[in-house]
């Protein structure tokens, strides 16, 4: 019988499922590409050979029903019914394969069949054959159905023998649909998760290795039905597909450069494991696969390299496996960068605060110029502070890990502080108030909906009562002359205060746009 822990092939077709996610992560090259057609051949002659090897175990069964009726006959029949059904999901998949990727996909083989996969980088004909917005489109659910299909026949045919139990389990988390959930934490519909968004090469891949699981099904019943239920221990499956990256992180605009190779956990403690120049203890370190945990502190940001040695003993002598890596270290993000299409805008008059910064270089190696621009406390913080013109570009240079350069730059439009409202007592535009509080209110001026809390002190304004002659105000508060000329006005009259002049607190020589005035009906 399987096991119940989760099988080698098993997570060797979870880490090719990262390895994929990890692709789309970034720009797909060629040889990545190339890699995953390769690895899919491999699915393929692994196929091949299964299918032979299936064929050779059930004519055994066949013969030994022959021979002993009793005891084979039933599981025989299982077994032709078992190879029936799979042939059929196999053939299903295959046509999926064909139609739904190479066809609609529009990629023409190549004289020697093969496929070609440096030009499957794209996944949008499979997206919108499969899914409509948040649901499956017809030809979606009937792929789903066809998988929902094979599983419920082959658990009919294994029927409900508890000493089946462990290979059904294995069985159904092989062909599980259950919803998956991301690395967001969110749930998302097995087909979505597994194939909405891969390019092509990746979804042919995981289907040529649904038919590798049909394959290695059909292996396990029959074996079981022989009475010697096998582990796939020399199936290519128990390999796992590694991605070997020349560093662990790249800049937009580098080649991918590294390796994908099969291979497995050697399930082999050491005698002795070194990290960095620290012997690690092994009590807690090494996994049930033979897989050491490394735990130790990243350092600066910049690139690093990983160095040690596996000690094991081997025909009684020790043997030393060196262990050799890198990985580069960039700041820790804690915040989002945002922007809006065309509202690069400073402003003429004020400290325009400005966080600059190039991804993954430490501040220390960017540097930014441009007129009016000036570095502030903290990381990446500048004050931009405009002078003439219309615009002003900012120019920003990075030294990168490998000593080269890189550069960028920004042009920002120059805007002048808009033209203030004029207020009496807090209130703009058309007010009501008797003469009393007019009298006593104050005058001043505010900008609406800016950017920029600006405190502003109002200078002086002049005052028009209808009938009366107009009075000259210095400050933000009615004078004598002023107030009398508002004792003689009428209910109903406008009182209006104009000519508001004003200034930015903390920078007098900013001349401000003319504010607007203030109109207040007299309400007795």
């Amino acid at each position: 019988m399987a096991g119940g822990k989760q099988s080698a092939r098993q997570k060797m077709i979870n880490l090719m499922y990262l390895v994929f996610i990890a692709m789309i992560a970034m720009t797909m090259s060629k040889e990545v590409l190339s890699a995953f057609g390769l690895m899919n051949s491999k699915f393929d002659s692994a196929n091949e050979l299964a299918a032979t090897s299936n064929e050779g175990i059930l004519s055994q069964l066949e013969k030994k029903a022959e021979e002993k009726p009793q005891e084979f006959a039933v599981v025989a029949s299982k077994a032709q019914q078992i190879s029936k059904v799979s042939d059929a999901f196999y053939k299903f998949i295959e046509s999926v394969k064909e139609e739904d990727i190479v066809k609609k996909g529009g990629y023409i083989r190549e004289e020697n069949g093969q496929l070609p996969y440096e030009e499957m980088d794209k996944g949008d004909k499979l997206d919108e054959l499969w899914f409509t917005g948040d649901r499956y489109t017809k030809r979606g659910d009937e792929i789903v159905a066809a998988i929902a299909k094979y599983k419920t026949d082959i658990k009919k045919i294994v029927g409900d023998d508890v000493k089946w139990s462990k290979v059904i389990e294995s069985f159904e988390k092989r062909f599980s649909l259950e919803e998956v959930v991301d690395s967001e934490g969110a749930k998302k519909k097995w087909l979505d998760y597994h194939f909405q968004g891969f390019p092509a090469i990746a979804s042919y891949t995981k289907l040529t290795a649904m038919q590798n699981d049909i394959k290695a099904t059909e292996t396990n019943m029959y074996n079981g039905f022989l009475g010697n239920l096998v582990t796939e221990a020399v199936s290519l499956k128990n390999y796992k597909a590694i991605v070997l990256a020349d560093k662990s992180a790249f800049f937009a605009g580098e080649k991918f450069q590294g390796r994908v190779v099969l291979g497995k956990y050697a399930n082999v403690t050491p005698t002795k494991l070194s990290v960095q120049g620290q012997e690690i203890d092994l009590t807690n370190a090494i996994d049930s696969t033979g897989a050491a945990k490394l735990d130790f502190s990243v350092g600066n940001v910049g690139e690093h390299q990983v160095e040690g040695k596996f000690t094991f003993i081997e025909d009684g002598k020790p043997l030393d496996i060196p262990i050799i890596g890198n990985y580069v270290v960039v700041p820790r993000p804690n915040s989002a960068t945002i922007s809006a299409d065309k509202m690069n805008v400073v402003y003429r008059g004020v400290a325009n605060p400005m966080t600059i910064s190039f991804a993954g270089v430490p501040d220390n190696k960017v540097s930014a110029s441009g007129a009016g621009l000036s570095k502030a406390s903290g990381v990446g913080k500048y004050l931009m502070k405009p002078g003439s013109g219309r615009e002003v570009t900012i120019n920003v240079s990075a030294t990168l890990d490998d000593g080269s350069r890189a550069s960028d730059q920004q042009t920002f439009r120059i805007k002048d502080i808009p033209k203030p409202t004029g207020t009496i007592s807090g209130k703009d535009g058309i007010v009501k108030l008797p003469k009393r509080n007019l009298e006593i209110g104050t005058v001043g001026a505010k900008l609406e909906d800016f950017v920029f809390d600006l405190p502003i002190n109002v200078t002086s304004f002049k005052v028009k009562v209808p009938g009366q002659p107009t009075v000259i105000v210095s400050g933000t508060k009615m004078n004598s002359q002023a107030k009398s000329a508002i004792k003689r006005a009428r209910k109903g009259d406008v009182v209006t205060i104009f000519d508001i002049k004003a200034k930015i607190q903390g920078n007098a020589s900013y001349r401000l746009k003319g504010v607007s005035p203030v109109a207040v009906e007299v309400t007795n």
